[in-house]
């Protein structure tokens, strides 16, 4: 099987060890590519979860063997942990298996542009929601997968493609796109600030690629409910690609002087 071929891969926000994670679609975007970089951007093992309610899928190993036999072919893989995996950051600096460890890292761009890679997580400092607020949302956000799972799971048996409930729902939020608004302002502002051409992240689950005044934020998205990667081409070009037995485009940057996307309202 023919694969395609990327300069780099940014994933994240995977969760394996959720009964959630969508391990088998990830798997198959997996096996179809191939990349010089790939960055696993935080939250691929969800240790919380597993704490929790231990329970784990024989595709959620099979990922896990496929990232170490990615670094044995010769790709560059740095893990940057996330808040569902943080008690790995006390590894960074190190390297298992091929795989470094890593608090976050800055990537250069084929076209020499400089991103920083982080998971996300730092950027909810003082600004979190009340502990009420969290719990609710905790709830809900377990409500929406359980039945993006069942439902999707009824879709397939129909033989029709996947669909992520998610987006739409937290779409017709305002509260919610209120949020990602101003996530994404506050990681825009700190990559400007520290002198670089963007910041690359996950955490929020919500797939996206925008300009913010000549600062780019790229967010990789998730394989729990959306299924997406953002994808680096030869030529510097970044990509987010939803993956679900097929590719389909989602997102392509702009150049850094066009104009920003308007604000959600």
């Amino acid at each position: 099987m023919s694969r395609q071929r990327f300069r780099s891969i940014f994933i994240s926000d995977i969760h394996l060890g959720l009964r959630d994670c969508q391990a088998a679609y990830l798997l198959d975007f997996l096996r179809a590519s191939t990349c010089e970089r790939l960055y696993l951007v935080g939250d691929i093992i969800d240790l919380e979860n597993l704490e929790r309610r231990p329970w784990w899928h024989g595709d959620h190993g099979a990922v896990l063997a496929e990232f170490f036999a990615i670094a044995a072919r010769g790709t560059h893989v740095t893990y940057i942990p996330g808040n569902h995996d943080a008690a790995l950051r006390r590894f960074a600096g190190q390297r298992f298996a091929g795989i470094d460890i890593a608090l976050e890292a800055v990537h250069v761009g084929a076209d020499g542009r400089r991103y920083r890679v982080s998971h996300g997580d730092e950027f909810d400092s003082g600004h979190r929601a009340p502990v009420w607020l969290m719990r609710v949302g905790d709830f809900l956000q377990g409500f929406v997968c359980t039945a993006n799972r069942r439902v999707n799971s009824l879709l397939r048996r129909l033989g029709l493609r996947y669909r992520p409930l998610s987006i739409a729902i937290k779409l017709r939020i305002a509260a919610a796109r209120r949020f990602i608004r101003e996530f994404e302002t506050r990681v825009a502002s700190a990559a400007r600030d520290d002198g670089f051409d963007g910041h690359i992240c996950g955490h929020i689950h919500y797939g996206r690629i925008e300009n913010h005044t000549g600062v780019l934020y790229l967010n990789d998205g998730d394989w729990v409910e959306h299924c997406t990667a953002l994808v680096e081409h030869m030529d510097g070009t970044l990509e987010l690609l939803h993956w679900t037995g097929q590719q389909r485009r989602l997102g392509l940057t702009q150049a850094l002087a066009s104009p920003a996307l308007p604000a959600a309202a």
